[in-house]
């Protein structure tokens, strides 16, 4: 099973944040700029929290705020679940699941590494089971996997 740091390398480790003082607004205008759902909240180099899409949907109208006028440290969310490289990505989609979120900021020893997010890791999955089935058919067919 691929570990997370396999998927980064694969993937890339781009990870876009803003402060805890920016307005809601600008992160929306930068979140639709980079086509993403969440972005990272960094205080200096330390995650401050994470603000999705979610967190705007259900945090901004409802509680009476403006977008223009709020910074994201009033809705974003706090503390973050993250993972480690070494984890393998079915352990991911299960604390993601269990914990019903859909990005994880990956932390290795105490720094930011990356964020995966529900979506790499589904696809690092079926690839792997692809592999997998392939890998079978080849046997039941009497191919040589090797070569």
């Amino acid at each position: 099973m691929k570990t997370v740091r396999q998927l980064l390398s694969e993937k890339g480790n781009q990870i876009w944040s803003v402060s805890p003082e920016t307005p809601i607004l600008q992160a929306l205008q930068l979140m639709a700029e980079k086509d993403i759902g969440a972005l990272l909240v960094l205080q200096g180099d330390k995650i401050a929290g994470i603000f999705t899409e979610r967190d705007y949907a259900r945090k901004v109208i409802l509680r009476g705020k403006t977008s223009k006028n709020t910074p994201v440290k009033e809705i974003m969310t706090s503390p973050v679940v993250t993972a480690e490289p070494k984890q393998t990505v079915l352990q991911c989609l299960a604390m993601m699941s269990r914990q019903r979120i859909r990005y994880l900021p990956v932390v290795e020893r105490a720094r930011l590494a990356g964020v995966i997010s529900i979506g790499d890791v589904v696809q690092a999955i079926i690839a792997d089971q692809e592999s997998d089935i392939q890998r079978l058919e080849d046997i039941v067919m009497g191919k040589d996997p090797l070569g």
